[in-house]
């Protein structure tokens, strides 16, 4: 049986298209994924993330765990402040990437995991608790996560706080920060490319706050949208460019890999180490110089010679071409063909992202609209 998020019933209401994502019953789109999409760029836009997992681990061996457990270290946050890892096994595959609050009780940490990767994300922390000494990790089940997202988010959410004082908390908010506002949790991160916030609040508190959004003019969007903002962002998704068999060297997530100190022995460790000093796939963006769509496990192709295949593929909303990232076993530059149902398209090899803030961040090529 599927599993509903306390904002189903808006959803409905809103004439959403239903669809099961990871055992959630969630809105693919609410009539035009194109319009939610250009909504978040141009506007504000908001999504319902309550299937993501949210879990909160405390003890005095939590910041020992998470030094192991992450490839990032949570050493370098201070309270209320957010980190992005991959949490990996012995192999240095990603087991999943998440995000990590540093909360201001002490030896207290928030951490935010995928919605299809939650059995096994919560079995594997612990399970290696188990081993930590004093370091418990509790399930949120009690609250939804919405983001906010789009050059006017900000400014919405900060109008329908009740005072000044609230206003001012979440307006000052740096990037990758997150507070304790009332009896919401918010974070200025997101998974659009755009600025905005994620917001976690007490269920019963949802569905008013869902509509005093919507009233506002924040426009509500679904799966489709967040897959095809997240890829012009340049940003990954668990399952296509990144599962236990790849490492994040190799996913185009060396960045979350914290190298230093050289005694931190988090999992996976000396898998990268040697990986690093050695040739390996790796992950670059494509822009598609012909009519036609970018999907997901397409062959790519330096003259003759196979090198890879894209993990996520789409037609691009904002640049009007279609956009993939891939993973390949070569350097490439300049140029490369993706066989697309058999007919070999020219791509341009571009680094991601594609677009930031709601301008292109590659050069486009001249192809038609589709």
């Amino acid at each position: 049986m599927t599993k509903r998020t306390p904002l189903f019933d808006e959803h409905v209401r809103l004439g959403a298209r239903m669809v099961d994502f990871a055992g959630w019953e969630m809105p693919l789109h609410y009539g035009s994924q194109l319009e939610e999409h250009k909504h978040v760029r141009e506007a504000a836009g908001m999504f319902d993330v309550s299937h993501m997992t949210i879990g909160d681990l405390s003890g005095p061996d939590a910041r020992a765990l998470l030094r192991r457990l992450l490839a990032n270290d949570v050493d370098r946050l201070v309270p209320g402040r957010a980190l992005y890892s991959c949490m990996l096994n012995e192999r240095g595959g990603v087991i999943d990437d998440l995000i990590v609050y540093r909360l201001h009780k002490e030896g207290s940490y928030r951490l935010i995991t995928n919605a299809a990767t939650r059995d096994k994300d919560v079995a594997w922390i612990r399970r290696q608790a188990e081993g930590a000494g004093a370091a418990r990790f509790d399930v949120r089940e009690d609250c939804v996560l919405l983001a906010v997202q789009g050059p006017e988010a900000r400014q919405t959410v900060c109008d329908l706080l009740d005072d000044d004082a609230a206003k001012a908390a979440a307006w000052m908010l740096a990037p990758f920060h997150a507070a304790v506002i009332g009896s919401l949790f918010i974070s200025r991160t997101g998974y659009t490319g755009e600025d905005g916030f994620e917001i976690m609040a007490p269920a019963a508190e949802a569905p008013a706050l869902w509509r005093s959004l919507l009233k506002s003019g924040v426009k509500p969007c679904g799966l489709g949208a967040r897959d095809t903002l997240r890829l012009e962002a340049g940003l990954a998704l668990y399952g296509q460019d990144m599962d236990e068999d790849t490492t994040p060297l190799e996913a185009g997530l060396a960045w979350t890999v914290a190298w230093r100190p050289a005694d931190r022995d988090f999992i996976g460790r000396a898998v990268l180490e040697d990986m690093r000093a050695s040739r390996h796939r790796h992950s670059i963006g494509l822009l598609l110089r012909d009519k036609g769509i970018l999907r997901a496990h397409q062959k790519v192709y330096a003259g003759d010679r196979e090198v890879g295949e894209i993990t996520s593929g789409s037609y691009s909303p904002t640049l009007q071409c279609a956009i993939a990232m891939a993973r390949v076993s070569e350097e490439l530059e300049g140029h490369c063909t993706v066989d697309v149902r058999g007919r070999r398209l020219e791509a341009t090899v571009v680094a991601p992202p594609f677009v930031r803030h709601g301008k292109a961040c590659v050069a486009v090529p001249a192809v038609p609209a589709i």
